[in-house]
């Protein structure tokens, strides 16, 4: 009985929730990144197309948690989603996607996207080298990471607690014995392990960090743009960490979703995150945040090799 109340609530749910949306021209997205930044795209696409964005933030995998719960309810209540790569190809395994065709597709990189193009990303991560101005000078940092193997390093350096995947990427492009050499003799550097991107930053900006190794370029930047003794340099190879975008597959306001993907894909849309310092995706769009050479993490490898990195990963650096 209390199931069959609550499918006709989430029925009423959609019915109305559908057509009212619809006629009021509002997009739904559900989005990890920042109010700082997604506020302004969805005024600025408010402002360029008198459709309004209805934005429900959360961390990537409560945007996965409430989406597939959604779905699952046969609740169609987002248009679009935008979050983290390999959440964006999780979601895409679920079927709640719906093929992407924007006019805005090639001025992205061809080997971003995926084949499915269930979604396509939008901004990337870069894994960069950040530093605190006032305690390393940039002339005394290393050119490749084998050298902050050298003992002077030591007690000196941090990566991010969940970083895996860079992990995962680096021995892909190394080569395993390579990289599990270089990844076993980091790990008797004992690097100080701090959970959360944007943590990570703030420390070295507070000079509780002198430098960090795996820092999300697009924090430092934002961090170094408001004053704070930080900056950060594409120690190579640099792994990069796509974000991604795509339409629901039920997408209540289906046009309404489709412009304002076009929107943040488009030179226009591109050009604001970089305003933000966030790093885009486009070619069209050049800025300092993205003029090197980078490996991009492969979002469907990450998914079906999770548990060995993972295993590996606290191995190395959490379990010590």
């Amino acid at each position: 009985m209390m199931r069959t109340l609550v499918a006709i609530f989430l029925c009423l749910s959609c019915i109305l929730s559908g057509p009212m949306r619809a006629q009021d021209k509002t997009v739904v997205l559900y989005t990890s990144l920042a109010p700082t930044e997604s506020g302004p795209l969805g005024k600025a696409f408010e402002k360029k197309t008198g459709i309004k964005v209805e934005i429900w933030r959360a961390l990537s995998e409560k945007v996965v948690q409430r989406a597939l719960t959604e779905h699952q309810a046969k609740r169609y209540a987002v248009d679009v989603i935008e979050t983290n790569g390999p959440e964006m190809e999780m979601l895409a395994r679920e079927q709640i996607f719906a093929e992407l065709k924007s006019p805005y597709l090639g001025d992205l990189p061809a080997n971003a996207i995926p084949k499915h193009r269930q979604w396509v990303p939008d901004r990337v991560n870069f894994f960069v080298v950040a530093y605190n101005t006032k305690k390393v000078h940039q002339e005394d940092l290393p050119l490749s990471y084998q050298g902050f193997l050298d003992q002077r390093w030591r007690g000196r350096i941090a990566l991010e607690a969940t970083d895996s995947e860079w992990m995962a990427t680096l021995m892909k492009k190394w080569g395993e014995k390579v990289g599990a050499a270089f990844f076993q003799r980091l790990s008797d550097m004992r690097p100080d392990m701090r959970k959360g991107h944007v943590l990570l930053a703030e420390l070295i900006a507070a000079g509780e960090v002198p430098v960090g190794l795996t820092v999300y370029n697009a924090n430092a930047e934002s961090l170094k743009r408001r004053g704070a003794p930080i900056d950060w340099v594409p120690v190579q190879p640099v792994v990069a960490r796509p974000q991604g975008i795509g339409i629901a597959r039920n997408a209540p306001n289906a046009k309404a979703a489709v412009a304002f993907v076009d929107f943040v894909l488009s030179p226009e849309g591109q050009q604001l995150l970089e305003s933000m310092g966030r790093v885009p995706v486009s070619t069209k769009v050049s800025t300092h945040m993205n003029q090197f050479d980078y490996t991009l993490v492969d979002s469907a490898a990450v998914l079906d090799e999770q548990d060995k990195w993972n295993k590996e990963w606290d191995r190395l650096f959490l379990q010590k």
